[in-house]
């Protein structure tokens, strides 16, 4: 606003007292019949007719509406009929530039410090006009810039085929990190587009003079002025929007889960996470992902997702692009990230885009923060089972940044306090470590390098510890080719690895161990020939390196034999295009094809079985040799990707998908739920790699002003070849796996049904989701068939889910949060009677999963307490307060037998079986 007035004050100063220069010109001419049309849509009919340049604030005639109908009438003549009857006037200079303002006068003369203005103490005191001092392109405030014109190419510039192409970054105007997802679109055409994960964009446009819109998470909605007679670069910094009602907000632009071609797909970002009361009162992201439609667990304390009636091995979960294997810690009672850290995450439900590959079920992408480019920064928290610290900086002002985020538990305190001799002797604690820097070389080029370590110890009532590790690191190199093609180029690397040790007994002492090393390279670029349509390609490869497994002794007493499985390799490849773009106004398609390509890498030896027999070491006919770098199986095919969204109306669409996948990597355990001691298993000969086809389809309509979502998404999925198991299989140190597994198929399908209320004191989301989840093995001998080859629940069908999240804000300081979650008892196998053969009582069981755990049902509540919102303070703290399970129901997590007396008992096991409370206390610096 600064910038339109201090033009008002040097227009004015130009003129002689009684003399309009604008009146020595020839008028221009304007025609139209206008109907109550918004004054700014008005004013830009009337600058393409007659190419003049209107100033005025946006926000002071918004409610202003024309309606005229005239035919050649000059401009000045025009402008007293549209601003007839209001408190507006308007004034024309010689270079054709129309000023509107509501101001009952002018200031007909400059301000003494006009050329020297004071502009570090920001903004001028709009009500005095001796403050009006700040001269066109020189105010570094935010909402100054959105009048100063930007400029790009020389006068007479054509551009190419009558466009040119705008491209740049949208930071933050405190910390200078990315905003990702944030939208940038022109006024009058609505040709736009978002931001990527480094908050970069790419918009072509027509040459000429056009007004953006910016719009996204957590940012006030801003615009800029720009001139296009060429490519150009325009950087943009962007003002926090902590309007305390409007907390919640989960997708970047209010109508885009109805205007966007992406279906399947959830986006939360880390205030909404905050909002969600979760055990022992941490922010929890695995926990806040599995109240969202379509995703399940099998019971408490387990962090394993299952995607629309997929294994949790079927979810692909990446941190800052590097594979993480085992995303939990303490039991799975905390999730392996850091809030503090977190940006955001995405999951990919459906239509899952071109370049992710090698899960069946879901993509769950994870991104970090950057870090604060402009000063120093600090947060963190102090929890009953965990602490936390992050501090992050700049190292070159708005260059470069750091990010370092720590946490650790010491969680044997409340162990020592529990009524069961067993956990009283127990310990457990864990630590985790994240580093992020990013650095701009140029304009051109950027860095982005992150480090990952996490550690997990716990011994449970005896002699033997448990401890697993994850490390992950990543390098990307950000190259803009130029304002229409981008590339990014990354390495990563992921590593897992656990070692169980028994060490009470000398002659028993004994280490099993086991790893997992996947080093990997990726190239994407993106290419933007306009707008409406998207190019994206690349190629990527990664390296499975495992160590399935070894058991060696501890100290020179142990007589346990040593035993060491031999390595598996396994190379995976792909490429992928992808190709989105707008057909018409309301059909958008989007078409691609990734084609990937697995080989099972020697040294190996790879055992022949007989043909038509079940697979057992009595049908073994055959070893086969392979060295080191040799092929010993080869997989390949196509993964089609296929979405499109017809718009109904502004407000509602329908959308469709199909997509195909592939998964090479299969995971093995013996539990209903992600366990430390899981180990994964390479596709060779013997094994299969799995395949999945999905087919979606939905409705999404939005209400009052896009502020409550509606969406409506059914889904019918086909999963063949994973992995299940024969009844009494071994898992562990099984040099022959093959013969105790089975290739499996499967269907899932159901239908998800959700309503998001965005803003206001009361806002969160409820969800229903009805879904089935089943397996059938009928391949083989009928020894190899369960159930006698008929469809059976998987572990994790659970048809019927409601989960209810909810906020409310009592006032500046104080919000409370609800959560309610209800879900069917999953499925589990049960002993029916007893029986002898050849003497001997046996125990005659169920078909599998022919009966259910009951039903699952938790509510939680939680009070978040703000400190006074003073300006200048040490640190700004904050209190959570929240109950786990407020009404103590004992939900099962599991149901066990035991033979006692010559009585077979069942028990129930319940991992929270009453009210957990917890504090928390939160600061930032």
């Amino acid at each position: 606003m600064m910038h339109r007035y201090a033009l008002l004050i040097l227009f004015f100063g130009w003129l002689l007292p009684g003399v309009s220069r604008a009146q020595q010109q020839p008028e221009k001419m304007v025609s139209g019949s206008f109907s109550q049309l918004p004054f700014e849509q008005f004013a830009r009919q009337v600058e393409t007719q007659t190419g003049v340049r209107f100033y005025f604030d946006p926000k002071a005639v918004d409610s202003l509406r024309v309606t005229l109908q005239v035919q050649r009438q000059p401009l000045s003549t025009v402008l007293q009929q549209a601003l007839q009857n209001t408190p507006f006037r308007f004034d024309i200079d010689e270079e054709n530039r129309v000023f509107v303002t509501g101001k009952a006068a002018l200031v007909p003369s400059l301000p003494g410090n006009f050329f020297q203005p004071d502009i570090a103490s920001g903004p001028p005191d709009l009500a005095r006009a001796d403050s009006l001092a700040t001269p066109l392109g020189r105010a570094r405030y935010v909402s100054g810039a959105e009048y100063q014109v930007h400029e790009f190419g020389a006068a007479g510039g054509t551009g190419t085929n009558g466009r040119a192409t705008l491209a740049g970054h949208i930071r933050d105007q405190k910390s200078g990190e990315p905003v990702i997802g944030a939208s940038i679109y022109e006024e009058t055409t609505n040709e736009g587009t978002s931001t990527d994960q480094f908050g970069a964009y790419s918009l072509t446009l027509a040459l000429g003079r056009h007004t953006l819109k910016i719009r996204g998470v957590g940012i006030k909605n801003t615009r800029r002025q720009v001139v296009l007679r060429a490519d150009g670069k325009l950087e943009i910094e962007v003002e926090e929007d902590i309007i305390p009602l409007k907390e919640v907000v989960i997708e970047a632009e209010k109508d885009k889960n109805v205007s966007s071609l992406q279906m399947g797909v959830e986006k939360i970002d880390i205030k909404t996470m905050r909002q969600v009361p979760t055990a022992f009162g941490e922010t929890d992201i695995l926990r806040v992902v599995m109240t969202l439609p379509g995703v399940k667990s099998v019971g408490e304390g387990s962090t394993g997702l299952n995607v629309r009636g997929g294994a949790t091995d079927q979810n692909l979960i990446l941190f800052n692009d590097a594979t993480v294997y085992n995303p939990s810690h303490l039991f799975g009672f905390f999730s392996a990230f850091n809030p503090d850290i977190l940006q955001g995450v995405e999951l990919y439900k459906s239509a899952i885009p071109a370049k992710y590959g090698g899960r069946l079920s879901s993509v769950l992408d994870i991104t970090t923060r950057e870090g604060n480019k402009k000063k120093f920064a600090g947060s963190g928290g102090i929890g009953p089972l965990t602490s936390r610290l992050t501090l992050e900086g700049p190292l070159v002002k708005d260059k470069s940044a750091f990010i370092i985020s720590g946490r650790t538990s010491y969680s044997d305190w409340l162990l020592r306090r529990l009524s069961s001799p067993a956990l009283r002797q127990s310990s457990a604690s864990f630590y985790d470590v994240t580093a992020y820097v990013s650095h701009e070389i140029n304009e051109k080029n950027s860095v982005y390098a992150t480090g990952y370590l996490s550690t997990d110890k716990f011994r449970l009532a005896s002699d033997t510890s448990y401890r697993y590790l994850n490390q992950t690191a990543s390098l990307k190199w950000r190259h803009t080719f130029s304002n229409k093609l981008f590339g990014v180029f990354t390495g990563a690397y992921s590593h897992y690895d656990y070692a169980i040790t028994s060490s009470k007994n000398p002659v028993n002492a004994s280490q099993l161990a086991y790893a997992i090393n996947q080093p990997s390279l990726r190239a994407d670029f993106t290419f933007f020939p306009n707008p409406r349509h998207t190019v994206d390609f690349g190629v990527s490869s990664q390296l499975y390196d495992i160590a399935p497994g070894s058991l060696l002794p501890q100290g020179d007493a142990s007589l346990i034999r040593p035993d060491v499985l031999p390595r598996e390799r396994g190379l995976e490849s792909a490429i992928y295009a992808a190709d989105r773009i707008d057909l018409t106004a309301r059909l958008s398609v989007s078409l691609g094809l990734r084609f990937s390509f697995y080989q099972a890498l020697g040294p190996r030896d790879v055992y022949r079985y007989e043909a038509g027999s079940a697979r057992s070491l009595s049908t073994l006919t055959d070893t086969v040799k392979y060295t080191s770098g040799s092929v010993l199986a080869h997989y390949q095919g196509p993964e089609y990707r296929l979405s499109a969204r017809y718009s109904l109306t502004d407000n509602s669409s329908v959308k469709l998908s199909y997509n195909r996948t592939r998964q090479y990597i299969h995971q093995l355990s013996n539990t209903a739920s992600v366990s430390p001691a899981d180990i994964w298993k390479l596709s060779d000969a013997n094994v299969r790699p799995q395949v999945g086809d999905q087919y979606s389809i939905g409705y999404y309509r939005n209400f009052k002003n896009n502020t409550i979502e509606t969406s409506v998404e059914t889904y019918y999925k086909t999963l063949k070849d994973f992995v299940d198991y024969k009844s009494g299989a071994t898992l562990v140190l099984n040099r022959h796996i093959e013969t105790d597994i089975v290739n499996a198929h499967g269907k899932a399908y159901g239908v998800e049904v959700m309503v998001r209320k965005l803003t206001g004191k009361l806002n969160g989301w409820v969800s229903y989701t009805y879904s089935r989840s089943l397996v059938q093995v009928n391949e083989g001998t009928t020894a190899d068939m369960i159930n006698g080859g008929n469809y059976y629940p998987s572990n994790f069908d659970k048809p019927h889910d409601v989960t209810l999240v909810g906020n409310y804000r009592l006032s500046r300081r104080f919000s409370t949060s609800l959560n309610f979650n209800y879900s069917t008892g999953r499925p589990i196998t049960l002993p029916l009677a007893k029986y002898y053969e050849a003497n001997s009582l046996r125990v005659l069981y169920s078909d599998r999963n022919a009966y259910r755990v009951p039903d699952y049902l938790r509510v939680d509540i939680g009070l978040n307490i703000e400190g006074n919102h003073r300006v200048k303070k040490l640190a700004h703290s904050s209190w959570t307060v929240g109950v786990y399970n407020l009404t103590g129901r004992r939900n099962p997590y599991s149901i066990y037998f035991k033979s006692e007396n010559g009585q077979i008992n069942g028990y129930k096991l319940s991992i929270f079986g009453q009210p957990i409370p917890s504090v928390t206390y939160n600061f930032k610096f």
